[in-house]
């Protein structure tokens, strides 16, 4: 049986001087004046709101939450300059800044908030997590920590001549030069081809991303180089066993690739001290797929729900 229709709401908050676009998801039995638990989505790298965020927030909507999904800062349609600028302490804030929207909302409980993050996202949830305890939950799904993933690129000297490079593009800016952008994956799979590119992870990357009915004209495929610098220093994780002390789910796809979502959810989950934790595997799967399958979605969105209710329902 179809879920019943949600409701899509078109909103707007601050993080400080800028606008974020964001999209409410509201339950098919929305009543204004009742109160209602809400969960914030953090999306993966690269991406909007329409994509991946909208498809968790509409199931979860559907689910009886308010779900919010929106545009990074200097991203989609959210302000901020320059463009293209992924900045891990923009997104850890973005989240915050979403809390502070939804405490506003008359129809929202402050006191059932819970952030869900996917990719990318999950480590910015995670991070934002450990200080932001207005979020009384958190889960990811195929979640990953950027800065370990780029640290895991670019090895020894490697890392070292990178940050070089984004030096010397940074001194170039200041004194004049326009900004370097580069491409986070390639445009598209005979893009890829042409380049021998086999990694199946990657493909499917660029197939969701660039080639799907997925892809949104808003998703620039584009990465302001002096982002490199904060993203290598990030780390979403380190400080989980002291301050991490919010019930945690984590849900990884069971196949492992290139993207090391599934050791990282491992990791995750073996450094969490909270009161309660799970760890859970969508057999089959691999990590896009949970971004736009519902056939692997819609198992890890039955393990979500419940335990989003057990822990913010009075």
């Amino acid at each position: 049986m179809a879920a019943a229709p949600t409701t899509l709401r078109e909103t707007t908050f601050r993080n400080g001087e800028i606008a974020i676009a964001a999209q409410l998801h509201l339950p098919p039995d929305f009543d204004q004046d009742r109160v209602w638990p809400a969960i914030v989505l953090s999306t993966p790298g690269n991406s909007v709101k329409e994509q991946v965020g909208t498809i968790y927030a509409r199931k979860l909507a559907a689910r009886g939450f308010v779900a919010i999904a929106f545009d990074p800062s200097h991203q989609g349609a959210s302000g901020g300059a320059a463009r293209d600028l992924e900045d891990p302490g923009a997104r850890v804030e973005d989240l915050r800044c979403a809390v502070d929207h939804l405490v506003t909302l008359p129809f929202v409980d402050e006191a059932r908030i819970a952030v869900l993050g996917i990719c990318a996202g999950g480590g910015y949830a995670v991070n934002a997590a450990l200080t932001e305890h207005r979020f009384k939950v958190v889960a990811t799904v195929a979640g990953t920590d950027v800065g370990r993933a780029f640290r895991r690129m670019l090895p020894g000297e490697r890392m070292h001549a990178r940050l070089a490079e984004v030096g010397r593009a940074r001194t170039a800016a200041a004194r004049g030069a326009a900004e370097r952008r580069e491409r986070w994956i390639p445009d598209s799979l005979d893009a890829a081809g042409a380049e021998g590119i086999t990694d199946r992870d990657l493909l499917e990357a660029i197939r969701f991303h660039r080639e799907s009915p997925h892809r949104h004209p808003n998703a620039s495929n584009r990465l302001l180089l002096r982002s490199v610098g904060p993203m290598l220093g990030f780390d979403g994780f380190h400080l989980v066993p002291d301050l991490l002390v919010q019930p945690l789910m984590v849900i990884v796809a069971g196949r492992q690739g290139s993207t090391c979502q599934y050791e990282t959810g491992q990791a995750l989950y073996g450094l969490a001290r909270g009161p309660d934790k799970a760890l859970v595997v969508i057999p089959g799967a691999g990590h896009y797929d949970l971004y736009h399958r519902d056939e692997h979605i819609d198992p890890a969105i039955e393990r979500l729900a419940p335990f989003f209710h057990f822990h913010l329902d009075p």
